[in-house]
């Protein structure tokens, strides 16, 4: 139970990239923020843990929020299609008379 290894021939699950790597200079967006902030004489030094939002890799906002909701969306709305028309073949085979108790 838990640990590395257990035999599989797979490596770590994860690689941690180097702090470095991540320069608020190179993210216009967050460049207005340091900006802001020195005018006011004040800096955030966790300013770089935001960089990586603004990774093309990681999409655009918007592409992230569409991938949040409408991840299922095709799916859902394929079987919801498909479980109203099943439901109106049966009611065609078994009509309810509707107003009876």
């Amino acid at each position: 139970m838990g640990g590395d290894g257990h035999g599989h021939g797979h490596g770590p699950p994860y690689k941690i990239p180097d702090y470095r790597i991540y320069k608020v200079d190179g993210v216009p967006e967050l460049m207005r923020v340091k900006t802001a902030l020195a005018a006011k004489g004040l800096r955030d030094p966790w300013l770089r843990n935001e960089v990586w939002r603004y990774d093309p890799s990681f999409g655009t906002t918007k592409q992230r929020i569409q991938l949040t909701f409408f991840r299922g969306f095709k799916y859902g709305l394929g079987l919801a299609l498909i479980t109203v028309a099943i439901e109106k073949l049966l009611e065609l085979r078994n009509p309810h008379h509707h107003g009876h108790h």
